[in-house]
């Protein structure tokens, strides 16, 4: 069968992408509209652009080729995890982080804690986006290649130039306006294939009697120690790690309310719960027929090239692109708008609007280029995103929770909570490699932030969060409560 015709289908979509992302950039006129999209996103743009923002390759591709390795127990850490941290970020997180209008995780880090604070949040920020944004890239290697034949090397700087250009041309308007496209053909995709896969493979039910049950195992069974350490990382360093994630927050702050940013966190969990298991269940499927694949992360792609009609094959290559960009260019945005809106204000405080925007843009093409670099020096998707938020769970996720829900942690508190969260993350790193050094690094982070914050609250009082005119907030009505119908005032 020619390839012809997919390859053309695939450019056009790849053109109609960079046309809106092209178009969205008239509409950023300084950093605000770069990184928050001038907060007015409604609640059906802030899901689909959540929503977008955590389908990538990591979940089409890399956990359906760990789901084909391990089962069940081999995707915890995502669609699972990823799925608690949507559902987390919504009822503890998001209300209290668009009440106070920030637009980076590094700024409510400066609000609360300091400029110190702020400084060390965005240098733990940039390189857990550039793992993922490597992953990404990886994954869009590996379909080119398998639908073209041609070099993964030259596949993945491809997908990296596409994303790259519509990224900085219109930051997060452009970000947006394509991620609603893309996880409209990546959700339609997804459910137009999955029945048509598993009935020529058979149906499901004759599928499933073959498989064995401990594949579908949520839980370790007759495990030790170490095991279950790791199955608990798996479930948190995603689903906690990813709460101080500078992309999930970006959407949240995008928004133009409290209940917007908090349903919208709630429906992308429910969707990600949905359709993100659909290449799960494929990947099982496939040990069946393709038993001894060399690199299941491919998986996906021999199922469609074996079963899928012409027509099927151009709807999930489709999918396969939209989950990759999707989240490519969130992965993208979220340093970039750290070292613009932040790291540049630290050093140039006088710092005007425009310039800001253009090193948020110039930002992009810098970071795109040493996130390459990481992709063409490994080549595992699911492990490359997942170790991303090794780093935020270690250093940013206690300082954070706390900066919520706990008016008495200070600045040295937090400053001390990052820095051993940091360093015994980075000792067990190297002296137990086998042991989840993330995760172990967390109650030592809140041993610090708890000792230290009570032992210097009369020389370092605490500060309270602030809003952008320098006023306490309010902290009645953190819980992220379902009310679809009113939006809360944002004060």
């Amino acid at each position: 069968m020619s390839q012809l015709p997919i390859i053309a289908g695939l450019c056009l979509y790849v053109l109609l992408t960079l046309s809106v992302g092209i178009y969205a950039s008239r509409r950023v006129k300084d950093s605000v509209d770069f990184v928050v999209a001038g907060r007015r996103l409604g609640l059906v743009l802030t899901t689909g652009t959540l929503s977008a923002t955590w389908f990538g390759t990591g979940t089409v591709l890399g956990a359906a080729g760990a789901a084909y390795k391990g089962g069940f127990l081999a995707v915890i850490a995502d669609p699972f995890g990823a799925a608690l941290c949507l559902f987390l970020a919504g009822m503890f997180y998001v209300r209290m982080m668009r009440r106070a209008g920030v637009s980076t995780i590094a700024e409510f880090f400066e609000r609360r804690f300091g400029k110190t604070a702020g400084v060390l949040a965005a240098a733990c920020t940039i390189p857990a986006y550039l793992g993922w944004v490597a992953s990404l890239m990886v994954g869009f290697g590996k379909i080119i290649h398998a639908l073209t034949g041609l070099d993964a090397v030259t596949g993945t700087c491809i997908g990296a130039a596409i994303v790259l250009i519509y990224t900085a041309a219109g930051g997060m308007w452009a970000v947006t306006l394509t991620d609603f496209i893309q996880v409209a053909v990546l959700t339609l995709g997804l459910i137009f294939m999955t029945p048509i896969l598993l009935n020529d493979m058979g149906g499901w039910a004759a599928i499933r009697a073959q498989i064995p049950d401990d594949q579908f195992y949520l839980y370790p069974r007759d495990a030790g120690l170490t095991t279950w350490a790791a199955y608990v990382r798996d479930w948190l360093v995603i689903g906690l790690g990813n709460l101080a994630g500078q992309d999930l927050l970006q959407r949240s702050l995008s928004s133009r309310g409290e209940a917007v940013a908090q349903n919208s966190a709630y429906l992308s969990g429910a969707i990600y719960l949905t359709v993100g298991l659909l290449p799960v269940f494929l990947g099982l499927a496939a040990t069946l027929t393709f038993p001894n694949l060399g690199d299941p992360e491919q998986v996906m792609i021999k199922l469609a090239q074996t079963y899928l009609p012409p027509l099927g094959i151009a709807v999930f290559i489709g999918a396969l692109i939209s989950a990759l960009m999707s989240s490519a260019d969130s992965a993208l945005l979220a340093p970039a708008s750290v070292i613009g809106n932040d790291l540049i204000r630290y050093l140039r405080p006088e710092i005007d609007a425009q310039t800001q925007l253009r090193l948020c843009r110039l930002s992009v093409p810098i970071l795109g280029v040493i996130a390459l670099y990481l992709a063409l020096s490994h080549n595992a998707v699911y492990k490359l995103m997942v170790d991303s938020w090794s780093v935020l769970l270690a250093t940013l996720f206690v300082p954070f929770t706390a900066g919520i829900w706990w008016p008495k942690a200070n600045r040295s508190g937090a400053l001390w909570a990052i820095v051993v969260g940091a360093m015994v993350y980075l000792m067990l790193h190297k002296l137990a490699p086998d042991q989840p050094a993330d995760l172990l690094a967390v109650p030592f982070g809140l041993l610090a932030l708890v000792i230290v914050s009570k032992a210097t609250t009369e020389t370092d009082p605490p500060m309270p969060l602030c809003n952008a005119e320098g006023a306490p907030l309010a902290y009645r009505n953190r819980l992220g409560t379902l009310n679809p119908f009113r939006n809360s005032p944002n004060k």
